[in-house]
């Protein structure tokens, strides 16, 4: 839930799912409209799909116990090596190492103020050289926490990474009208493209060309004419 979204959206909202799905067992067996209506909010929905995949490969394959093990961790869909080793790091206090925004900007405040653009894989060696081994759990929430009060008073130090991006604007995106084609069949249940495409008030082929991606992607089927929630 937090990548590329604010904690004060999280928070509440992880609390609504941790109750709604208190398990992996319980999120792999619901349906994915459920777990999608659940989501609401957070945009960026597929994560909301990757995670639902995530639990059923974990009941299936691994006992209902999430894997502490890096490689495997990876192989799950749409979890990279920053994700990967942050959750071996807080589920299971495993030394690891990664970034995140708030860690990036705690090493270019005290590393890397005289450069201009810096790399992560100059942050990651420093990075092995002052983990705290003993309770690197401990450890990672303090930069985290030191990083969340630098980006009040130097909100500038995270524009110097080579991987900077600005996110794009959401009003009037692709992400817009997706999670508005979302809201809409949570809705409604089933519509006909062109119902939709009313509903959204957009440019018709931008608007079909979201609608099969979608259906590519997993989100929707389409049948009998109509658009419905996958699942």
């Amino acid at each position: 839930m937090l990548q590329q979204t604010q904690t004060s959206r999280v928070s509440e909202k992880f609390m609504e799912f941790i109750k709604k799905f208190p398990d992996f067992n319980t999120l792999a067996k619901a349906p994915l409209e459920a777990v999608l209506n659940i989501w609401q909010g957070l945009g960026y929905n597929r994560r909301a799909i990757a995670l639902k995949n995530i639990a059923e490969i974990i009941v299936n394959n691994y006992n209902e116990k999430l894997p502490a093990d890096l490689e495997t961790l990876k192989s799950f869909p749409q979890i990279g090596i920053n994700t990967a080793s942050s959750i071996l790091t807080f589920a299971f206090n495993i030394p690891t190492y990664f970034i995140e925004t708030n860690i990036r900007r705690v090493y270019i405040y005290f590393f890397f103020q005289d450069k201009s653009i810096v790399y992560d894989k100059d942050i990651l060696t420093i990075a092995k050289k002052v983990i705290d081994l003993s309770n690197p759990r401990e450890w990672y929430y303090g930069l985290m926490d030191y990083g969340v009060m630098l980006k009040k008073t130097h909100p500038e130090l995270n524009k110097k990474s080579a991987h900077y991006r600005k996110q794009s604007k959401f009003k009037g995106s692709n992400r817009e009208i997706r999670g508005s084609i979302l809201k809409i069949l949570l809705k409604e249940k089933a519509l006909k493209e062109m119902d939709i495409i009313q509903q959204i008030d957009k440019n018709p082929e931008r608007v079909k060309k979201i609608l099969n991606t979608m259906l590519k992607e997993g989100f929707i089927k389409h049948i009998n004419q109509h658009y419905k929630i996958s699942g």
